[in-house]
């Protein structure tokens, strides 16, 4: 019964939209005509409105077309990892975690920090964070890979130019009804206090968690609640998460695995540069897109680089 409710609700989250899109059109051509018959303008400028309007509704549409794989509905998990350079890689990776949050937030995700490794100086060694809403890993999958940034570094007193790379993961979140087995025997589950700048929300009980899956070397760390039983039961969720991505790039016989997982995060494996000196632009290798407004790009406005992958990625260009 579950599985038939799923797929009715795939087939009414395609329906749906598509006959509110086609009513909607039917009106347009109504309207058009009653302007024509007419002759004159008065409501010329509502329906040029009407017809932007149709045009974005249509394009978001198309865009869900193409996010038809088994995991696209999901929840994503997101990790932010610097590259080597110290200080400058890690401020760049905490500038990527707040783009990415910022996308979500224009989007209307809910987002929640689950592990934040602080840098010495400035910056993070290291993120994860959740993106919850309809359709967050087929977009937000778009981005895995590793971000290289070029401008005069703030950490620099001979302000010279740096370049620093930082590595995107993105895995999907597993549905309870999706059987992964973890053995007890299989994990080690350490406690630790969370870190944080100090003050009284810092946890003074060993509430963070950090659990390593000794078969595959993967370690996941959730420090975000002050229940040790909650970053638990979250950092399970991730290593769940993190063991179907592999089980599926075995199924796939992908070697590769998720672009930027087994590259270095260094140059020639970055699938998107932001240059902030000499010039200003932001420019994605797979798909040629270049962006001149870098304070956007990073302010989240990064839609017209997924949506260029995704539809590549389909091969509807």
């Amino acid at each position: 019964m579950h599985e038939l409710q799923k797929k009715k609700a795939l087939l009414e989250d395609t329906l749906v939209p598509f006959e509110a899109i086609n009513e909607k059109l039917l009106y347009l051509e109504d309207s058009i005509e009653i302007l024509k018959e007419e002759g004159g303008d008065v409501f010329l400028k509502e329906i040029q409105q009407a017809i932007k309007n149709l045009k974005e509704e249509i394009d978001t549409f198309e865009l869900r077309h193409l996010l038809s794989g088994e995991m696209d509905r999901n929840n994503a998990i997101v990790t932010i990892h610097p590259g080597a350079g110290g200080t400058e890689s890690q401020d760049w990776a905490q500038m990527l975690m707040r783009m990415y949050l910022r996308w979500a937030e224009r989007h209307g995700f809910n987002t929640q920090i689950v592990d934040l490794q602080p840098g010495e100086e400035a910056g993070i060694k290291s993120a994860t964070i959740t993106i919850t809403g309809p359709y967050a890993y087929g977009y937000i999958k778009a981005e895995a890979g590793v971000h290289r940034l070029v401008r005069i570094s703030p950490f620099d007193a001979n302000r010279r130019r740096h370049t620093s790379f930082s590595a995107v993961l993105v895995y999907p979140e597993v549905e309870e009804d999706i059987t992964i087995e973890i053995k007890e025997d299989e994990i080690r589950v350490d406690t630790f206090r969370a870190s944080g700048a100090g003050g009284q929300h810092v946890n003074k009980t060993s509430s963070a968690v950090r659990i390593t899956h000794i078969p595959t070397g993967i370690v996941v760390t959730c420090q975000n609640e002050r229940s040790q039983h909650k970053n638990r039961a979250i950092a399970m969720k991730i290593l769940k998460a993190r063991l179907y991505d592999i089980s599926l790039k075995e199924q796939e016989r992908k070697v590769e695995g998720i672009m930027g997982d087994k590259k270095d995060i260094a140059w020639g494996s970055q699938i998107r540069s932001y240059v902030l000196q000499p010039y200003r632009l932001v420019k994605d290798h797979r798909t040629g897109v270049e962006i001149g407004n870098v304070d956007a790009v990073l302010d989240g406005d990064i839609d017209t680089f997924i949506k260029t992958f995704l539809r590549e990625m389909r091969g509807d260009n």
